[in-house]
């Protein structure tokens, strides 16, 4: 096996060499083209310089994962956004995504749970890492605020910690104007039960990703966000 390669679904893929202007390239023109005849006349260039490399970048980061987030599934097949939208419900009917992305979820859940992942996204003028719950439904928002007002101390250990700190800032996400039902004002954990959303990522130049080392950039801040994550889903996930 070729060294850096990553043996995957007994499938060898090479190591991530970073993407390529090309990548951006595509983009740009199927933002100014964004239809089914020149995505078909340019079909190719996604498969190699935008798809291809976010399959080895996935592939690449299994080992980091094994060792800091080895619940979580990454495969090259799976673990990537298809390019074409969902425009059922959308005003804008353009038919694809100017970008490309990649979620992680907890291995060997059902079809439908989307807990508390890590979420990669690449376009042209952006490189976007992050991890937690970006819109969890009434239950699991129920069960995250109950976890938080049960082991608050646990929850601020990971959200003040100071490279947590340096790193992301705060958690990001959308909040309620009053204490949610069934919380009374001046709660100890107030601040925190407000929130509808969790989660954190760092947002990079497009050019982040086109070197190898991109590797150890997304791996180092889904490393930072795992203890996060890992709490959001021990509310969520029976065991």
């Amino acid at each position: 096996m070729k060294k850096g390669a990553v043996l995957l679904d007994e499938e060898q893929y090479p190591p991530f060499e970073g993407f390529s202007n090309r990548a951006f390239a595509f983009f740009r023109g199927l933002k100014r083209n964004n239809n089914r005849e020149w995505y078909e006349a340019h079909k190719e260039e996604y498969e190699e310089h935008v798809k291809l490399p976010m399959q080895l970048l996935v592939a690449s980061l299994r080992n980091p994962f094994a060792q800091v987030a080895p619940e979580f599934e990454l495969n090259p097949k799976r673990s990537i956004f298809r390019i074409y939208r969902d425009v059922r419900f959308s005003r804008d009917k353009t038919p694809y995504k100017t970008h490309i992305a990649a979620h992680f979820v907890l291995r060997g859940m059902p079809k439908g749970f989307l807990g508390s992942g890590y979420y990669l996204h690449i376009e042209p003028d952006e490189c976007f890492v992050g991890g937690g719950i970006y819109m969890p439904d009434s239950d699991q928002l129920k069960k995250i605020r109950k976890m938080i007002a049960a082991r608050g101390e646990e929850f601020l250990s990971i959200v003040n910690r100071r490279s947590f700190v340096k790193r992301f800032g705060k958690i990001s996400g959308e909040r309620l104007q009053r204490m949610p039902k069934g919380y009374e004002e001046g709660h100890p954990m107030e601040e925190w039960l407000k929130f509808k959303q969790f989660f954190v990522g760092v947002s990079m130049k497009g050019g982040a990703c086109v070197r190898p080392s991109y590797v150890d950039d997304v791996a180092a801040i889904c490393e930072e966000a795992a203890p996060l994550v890992r709490f959001l889903n021990g509310a969520l996930v029976e065991r």
